[in-house]
């Protein structure tokens, strides 16, 4: 989920300075109506322009641009990039107008033009205010790397590309971003897709068409978002081919529930506030005052902190926010004067220093404890208190050992808590995916990888394949995880990512490797969803 300084942290993948070669514009009319879905400015800029020579040319030219040709494959077409701007609805129903990118493949190939796929591209966190996938010109943009992975990965395969920036980012005047707001996100997916729709037959290429073939697909955040999205338009009747989520937070309660009881994620101090000023503004059922969650070290100001026009490492240099340190390093414990909680309690809050963690987690999770911290005592030990009295199934099973991948984590136990008390697990179990007892009725494909320390695989994808069993069983969804023994139709993408990641291992030492594991997967995954796509009928 974390891009740190504001731009995406991979191995594969770095800053790409794509010359915005070919741009153009035509006469354009900005739209009276605001309705949600309504394109704002028709046609849409085109912000750059790359035939499939210069586009693999300019990869080429750089070492982190060669790897990613080697894993994605040399463009087949070329790219247009165009600047949508469009209107969606905020948290409060409220027109809000957003932006985000579409790419459309050109060239004389078949595939190139004429009725071609759509892929509906959700983006992972970044906090960076001006973030704009379409802006690929730009090495100093930060969504340049992304932009350039999911332009190489699919538009330049043939696949018609619509990626929001989301609100709170770019031109939104939200003031902030509706972190993991499943609604909220996947409106803004649908809106930008019937915004692009709209732009498609007056761009510079109008005989590239929609074919009706819907693809959607998102990472870290972006796969959160993208399975919000799936539901979403599958509640309301609107036909989605297939999906790809990936490295995405899906079981969120659960997710939380794991934070707390102290195995803390890298980016958690990053996370957090995000959280809080997304489900504060969304349902105001946190607190009275951010000094209520935070530590008087950071409460001041951090309802308006992410994401910012600031750097993320310059915040952490002016002391607004705690690098790595989410709770105190001093344990606190649980005082509801109930013995059984408070002994349940006390138990876990004394984690990550006892079993069931391996050596190497429990240093993992022990980064997350210092001083100064983020989290209030006596916030965590309400939230616990709370997860012990109302417990989340998955994560308590989870506790116990039991796995999706050793078969112990199935659909009979990994129910969400009957009724949490704490704000923020309330929020958390209306956003987990679990809620509502849906199930995807396209195939869907979710990616990650086991060792992720950003988003825990087990606790958000194990979850969700232990709650669809039936339907991983029976072929409809798919779960690969990059770090398993290469086999099946994946299994020379996996090869390539363990190989890619044991050399960042090598090079760097384990220690700073898994820092960059979860963004790692970015790419692989990706090209995971490309050819998952491909074979759907």
């Amino acid at each position: 989920m974390l891009k740190k300084n504001g731009g995406l942290i991979c191995a594969v993948l770095t800053t790409l300075a794509l010359a915005g070669c070919g741009q153009g514009s035509q006469t354009s009319t900005v739209a009276t109506s605001t309705q949600r879905g309504t394109l704002a400015v028709d046609p849409p800029l085109r912000v750059a322009s790359l035939s499939a020579s210069a586009f693999s040319s300019e990869l080429g030219a750089t070492t982190s641009g060669q790897q990613l040709l080697q894993l994605a494959g040399t463009p087949a077409c070329g790219v247009d990039f165009y600047y949508l701007k469009y209107w969606t609805v905020d948290p409060s129903g409220k027109p809000a107008e957003v932006s985000g990118a579409l790419m459309v493949p050109t060239g004389s190939g078949a595939q190139c033009s004429g009725p071609r796929p759509i892929v509906l591209y959700a983006h992972g966190t970044s906090t960076d205010q001006t973030y704009n996938i379409a802006d690929i010109s730009d090495p100093n943009n930060a969504a340049n790397s992304e932009s350039a992975m999911i332009a190489s990965v699919f538009a330049a395969q043939g696949d018609i590309v619509v990626a929001p920036n989301y609100e709170g980012y770019d031109i939104s005047n939200l003031g902030y971003h509706p972190y993991i707001n499943g609604a909220v996100n996947a409106d803004d997916m649908i809106d930008a897709l019937a915004a692009a729709r709209t732009a498609l037959p007056h761009t510079f290429t109008p005989k590239t068409t929609d074919s009706g073939q819907l693809y959607v697909t998102g990472y870290s955040e972006g796969g959160y978002v993208a399975m919000a999205t799936v539901k979403a338009m599958q509640a309301a009747g609107e036909a989605v081919t297939a999906s790809a989520p990936s490295s995405g937070p899906y079981a969120l309660e659960a997710f939380g529930d794991a934070i707390f009881f102290g195995q803390v994620d890298i980016g958690s101090t990053v996370f957090a506030p995000m959280v809080r000023t997304s489900y504060q503004n969304s349902y105001t059922n946190l607190h009275s005052t951010p000094a209520e969650v935070f530590s008087s070290t950071y409460a001041t100001g951090i309802d308006s902190l992410l994401p910012s026009t600031t750097p993320l490492t310059t915040l952490f240099q002016q002391g607004k926010l705690p690098e790595a340190a989410l709770f105190d390093s001093t344990t606190p414990t649980s005082s509801t004067g109930i013995a059984a909680v408070d002994a349940a309690a006390d138990q876990l809050l004394a984690l990550p220093s006892s079993p069931p963690y391996s050596a190497a987690d429990a240093a993992l999770f022990d980064a997350g404890f210092g001083s100064p911290y983020l989290i209030n005592n006596s916030y965590r030990v309400e939230y616990v208190d709370d997860a012990v009295v109302n417990p989340d199934q998955a994560e308590m099973e989870l506790l116990k050992g039991a796995t999706y991948e050793n078969g112990q984590l199935t659909a009979s136990n990994v129910a969400l808590a009957t009724s949490p008390a704490v704000g923020l697990r309330q929020d958390f179990k209306l956003n987990d995916m679990r809620n509502g007892g849906w199930a995807p009725k396209e195939p869907m494909l979710m990616c990650g990888g086991d060792q992720d320390p950003t988003v825990f695989f087990e606790v958000n994808t194990g979850v969700m394949a232990a709650e669809w069993g039936p339907l991983v069983s029976a072929g409809l969804v798919s779960v690969l995880d990059l770090n398993a023994t290469p086999s099946g139709p994946f299994a020379v993408l996996q090869g390539a990512f363990q190989s890619t990641y044991g050399a960042m291992v090598a090079a760097e030492g384990a220690s700073t490797a898994i820092q960059s594991y979860h963004a790692t997967e970015a790419p692989f995954c990706m090209v995971a969803a490309r050819d998952f796509f491909a074979q759907v009928p």
